[in-house]
């Protein structure tokens, strides 16, 4: 009979919390935030998180198996709600970060627009390209779990939420 050879535990201390970072309608101030941050927490953050999706500094990056995503930006379109959608199914949390993630504004500033103020290049861009009658903030379109209001995010409410997933999941 042969022996197999078993796949080593992965220990308590080598448990990380797996994150996704996603962005969509907003100025990615949230996302630019988040690579100041790793200056200061890289060493200590790569010990418990893994960065599965963060596309930002990333080029292989995936869907699979979040822990939490954190999502920046408005929903314009139905590919971009089409998108979250598929997120929250891949995700046990997810995190809105940043204003127009959290209440659509200033990205959904254009739903007000009516009658005149809708110029002929306005019009041109709505039906040139995937955007949405209207713009949405993220829990319009899919559940969220917690928000990190600001724009950009509010730095020490994101590193609060952090470490709550971090107890959550039992890695600090």
């Amino acid at each position: 009979m042969e022996q197999r050879k078993s796949e080593p535990r992965k220990s308590a201390a080598d448990k990380k919390l797996v994150i996704g970072w996603f962005s969509f309608t907003c100025s990615e101030d949230s996302t630019i935030l988040l690579t100041e941050l790793l200056n200061d927490h890289l060493d200590e953050w790569k010990k418990v998180v893994e960065f599965r999706y963060l596309k930002a500094l990333k080029t292989k990056n995936s869907l699979d198996g979040l822990d939490v995503a954190f999502i920046e930006g408005a929903i314009s379109s139905e590919t971009q709600a089409n998108e979250v959608k598929k997120i929250r199914n891949n995700a046990k949390y997810v995190v809105a970060i940043g204003a127009c993630a959290c209440t659509g504004m200033p990205s959904a500033s254009r739903n007000a627009f009516v009658g005149e103020q809708i110029n002929e290049k306005i019009k041109w861009y709505m039906s040139h390209f995937d955007y949405s009658a209207k713009v949405k903030k993220l829990e319009e379109i899919i559940k969220v779990d917690d928000k990190v209001d600001g724009c950009p995010m509010n730095v020490p409410a994101f590193l609060e939420i952090l470490n709550k997933y971090l107890k959550i999941f039992k890695i600090a």
